[in-house]
C-alpha cells in the first residue's frame, strides 16, 4: 500500500490555506506584532471580518454586549483565540471544492464541528484554558478521512465494512487493509500547513493517547470528545464496546463518564450555532 499512501500525500499537497490566515500567523510569528496589524489583516478580508464578528457575538463566548468592530473583538478574545478562530474557518474553506459525489462532504463537518463543540466543553469542564484550541483539535482529528476519501475512496469503504463487521479500532484495521492510518494522514496534513506542535500531536495521536508526551491533557480530551462524537451518530455506546475510553485519558483529564453525558443537551445547541458560523 506504499503506492496508495504516496497518492493520498500528492492529495494532500494540493491543499493550501486561504491568504487571510497565512497572513495572520505571519504577524502572529514575529515577536514584536502589534494588535493593530492583526485587525488590518482580517479587515481586509470581508468574509472572515463576518465570521469573526459572529463568532465573538454568538452564544458560543457570552460576552454580553454587541461587538460591532474587529479591534473591538480582538481585544476581547485575544490574538491566540483570533487565530485559532481564523484557522478553524480557513480549514472549512480549504476543503470546500470537493467534490459532492466523492463524500457528503456537509455530514463529515457536521460530525467535525460536533467533536469540535463537544472538545470544547469538556476543556471547560476540566478547566483548560484554550478552550479555542481545542476547538480546532477536535475540527481537525478526523481531517486524515477527507483525505483518504478523495484520493483511495474504493479502498477506503473496503475498511469502512470491515470496521462495521469487527470490534478492531478504527486505526488497527487501517492499518491492515490501507498500510498506514487517519491519523497519520491527518498528521501530516497538520506538517505541511506548518501548524501548531499541540494540533499535530492531538491529530496523531488522539487515538492513542497514552502515548502523548508534549500535549497529554489536550490529546486525551480529543481521545474522549471524537468517541462522544461518534457516540452520538450511532455508533455504539459511548464507553462500551468499540468506544471505550482510555483509563489514562479519565486519568489525565479528570473527568468521569458522567461529567461527558451531562454535556450532550449543550453540545448539540453549540453545534448548530457553530455549523452557521463557521460556514455562513
Amino acid at each position: 500500500m506504499k503506492t496508495a499512501l504516496t497518492d493520498v500525500i500528492k492529495t494532500a499537497q494540493l491543499f493550501s490555506l486561504p491568504d487571510v490566515y497565512l497572513r495572520l500567523k505571519a504577524i502572529l510569528d514575529e515577536p514584536d506584532y502589534a494588535m493593530e496589524e492583526v485587525a488590518v489583516v482580517i479587515s481586509h478580508d470581508p468574509a472572515m471580518t463576518l465570521r469573526l464578528l459572529r463568532m465573538v457575538n454568538s452564544s458560543l463566548h457570552g460576552f454580553g454586549q454587541q461587538i460591532d468592530t474587529v479591534s473591538r473583538a480582538i481585544t476581547l478574545l485575544g490574538s491566540q483565540q483570533v487565530h485559532d478562530i481564523v484557522l478553524a474557518t480557513s480549514i472549512a474553506q480549504a476543503f470546500k471544492g470537493i467534490p459532492k459525489d466523492v463524500m457528503d462532504v456537509g455530514k463529515f463537518w457536521r460530525r467535525s464541528v460536533y467533536c469540535a463543540v463537544t472538545c470544547r466543553h469538556l476543556a471547560i469542564r476540566c478547566g483548560f484554558p484554550n478552550k479555542e484550541r481545542l476547538f480546532v483539535a477536535g475540527l481537525l482529528c478526523d481531517i486524515g478521512h477527507l483525505i483518504i476519501y478523495q484520493t483511495i475512496p474504493d479502498v477506503y469503504w473496503k475498511t469502512l465494512q470491515e470496521i462495521k463487521h469487527s470490534d478492531k479500532t478504527i486505526v488497527d484495521v487501517e492499518q491492515r487493509l490501507l498500510g498506514f492510518d487517519y491519523t497519520e494522514v491527518g498528521a501530516l496534513l497538520m506538517e505541511q500547513w506548518n501548524l501548531s506542535e499541540s494540533l499535530k500531536e492531538t491529530t496523531k495521536l488522539h487515538a492513542q493517547p497514552g502515548k502523548a508526551e508534549q500535549y497529554p491533557l489536550e490529546t486525551a480530551l480529543v481521545h474522549i470528545g471524537l468517541l462522544m462524537t461518534r457516540a452520538s451518530e450511532g455508533e455504539g455506546v459511548f464507553n462500551e464496546a468499540g468506544l471505550t475510553v482510555d483509563l489514562l485519558a479519565w486519568e489525565r483529564t479528570g473527568l468521569t463518564p458522567e461529567d461527558c453525558s451531562d454535556l450532550y443537551e449543550d453540545i448539540e445547541k453549540d453545534v448548530r450555532v457553530a455549523m452557521e458560523l463557521i460556514f455562513l
